[in-house]
């Protein structure tokens, strides 16, 4: 098939997990044999992602628009224009390639776009998060998990206290923006990430055959590479009389890893709250990641057992994961389907993480019920990481679960579906 893939997210120096999802999917589908271009962003030519951005396909920088704020913050509030302009926008850019291509795929946050799609046109698109019905994407607020479906409540994510204009225009901007989404999804083929981004959809529009769900997926080629040169350097140091060069083959070390960007959904504040005052000490804790609370955190918990190691490559951050005795995932938001715990499960980590979100449905592909380690909350998550003895890898699933080339067939199998949602809605 002729296959473009679509997103804004596209390319960045460091990308997040949905370019990197977008990126792996493009990788596997070309391996299966299909011809794979990216329409991305105008912000960076492909260089910019490095070795990431590679994906045997070529790649066209026309995405723009979406980063003007139309000082919305300023104003705080929702501006109702805003997010239809963009929609247009990107569906006119986009409509400028199909004739090109057999299936349209787009991952990215303006999920109206395929409002402006005409019908006819293959066009399928995977949703990563909550932006369906949440203009920040998250539902996410003052460090809490927001379930209200009141679109005068989202006033409060653009100023802490709106006045009644701001209220009343950004319930307009929210009405206005859902209705348009409900009518994209009824209009073409819409892939959920995870049961729970789906049934929150639905939380907030009421019931419908809104999509399918295939879950997150991680690129096994890459989980074994890491996996064996663990192997290889842990075998190494065994037959040597020179220091271990990995901590996780250093006898009597609890070397604890953490990937994630540093802001607060992400619970690494909290987290490190928690076990400061309860880390055995033979526990280290790695945390790979940059965010706005970078600096803070490392001015008040950095020591010899907690270092922060800022932005790392996907190469970089699955060679320290290998080495880890352990995986946490502190996230205190929904997450929809962590990236960062698939790849645990899959580099045979015990895996620590909250009940929430997502999460729980990626049990189905642990190696063992005891590797995917939920609690209800940080604190008892906690006293399970310190009390938690060592132990050796879970082999690695030899059926495929969790890894890119399943999902791809399973995605192809959506692209070869008639253009418009039915036949994927009940996939």
């Amino acid at each position: 098939m002729r296959i473009l893939i679509v997103s804004e997210d596209i390319p960045y120096p460091s990308m997040g997990g949905l370019a990197k999802h977008a990126l792996t999917l493009a990788r596997a589908l070309v391996r299966a044999g299909h011809r794979v271009d990216i329409l991305g962003g105008s912000q960076h030519p492909i260089e910019a992602a490095g070795e990431e951005g590679k994906f045997g396909g070529r790649f066209f920088g026309e995405l723009d628009g979406h980063i003007a704020g139309w000082k919305e913050i300023p104003l705080g509030l929702y501006l109702p224009p805003r997010r239809t302009w963009i929609a247009r926008r990107f569906a006119r850019i986009i409509l400028r390639f199909a004739p090109r291509y057999d299936v349209i795929h787009y991952h990215g946050h303006v999920p109206n776009v395929a409002r402006y799609i005409p019908e006819y046109v293959n066009f399928v698109q995977t949703r990563h998060d909550q932006g369906g019905d949440c203009l920040i994407n998250t539902r996410f607020r003052d460090g809490e998990i927001c379930s209200s479906v009141d679109p005068s409540d989202c006033a409060r994510c653009r100023t802490a206290q709106p006045n009644a204009l701001q209220t009343a225009v950004s319930s307009i901007a929210v009405k206005r923006y859902r209705a348009e989404v409900a009518d994209a999804f009824r209009r073409h083929k819409t892939v959920f990430v995870s049961d729970m981004v789906q049934r929150n959809f639905a939380r907030a529009m009421g019931p419908g055959p809104w999509g399918a769900t295939v879950h997150n997926f991680v690129d096994l080629n890459s989980i074994r590479r890491a996996r064996n040169a663990t192997a290889a350097t842990a075998a190494a140091s065994a037959t040597s009389a020179a220091p271990a060069a990995s901590s996780a083959a250093r006898p009597g070390l609890f070397q604890v890893f953490v990937a994630a960007k540093l802001y607060p959904a992400k619970g690494i504040e909290p987290f490190l709250r928690e076990v400061a005052g309860i880390m055995p000490s033979n526990m280290r804790i790695s945390i790979a990641g940059d965010g706005a609370d970078e600096e803070r955190l490392r001015n008040e918990f950095e020591n010899a057992q907690i270092r922060f190691l800022g932005w790392c490559s996907m190469e970089k951050t699955l060679e320290l994961a290998a080495a880890a005795n352990a995986i946490v995932v502190p996230s205190v938001w929904e997450e929809p389907c962590g990236t960062t715990i698939l790849e645990a499960l899959m580099l045979g980590k015990p895996t620590f993480a909250l009940a929430r979100g997502g999460t729980p449905e990626l049990a189905i592909y642990a190696a063992a019920p005891e590797q995917l380690r939920l609690h209800p909350d940080l604190p008892s998550l906690v006293r399970d990481l310190a009390a938690f003895v060592p132990r050796p890898d879970y082999d690695m699933r030899a059926d495929g679960a969790g890894g890119a080339e399943r999902a791809a067939q399973r995605l192809l199998e959506i692209y070869r579906l008639p253009p418009g949602p039915a036949a994927a809605h009940s996939h």
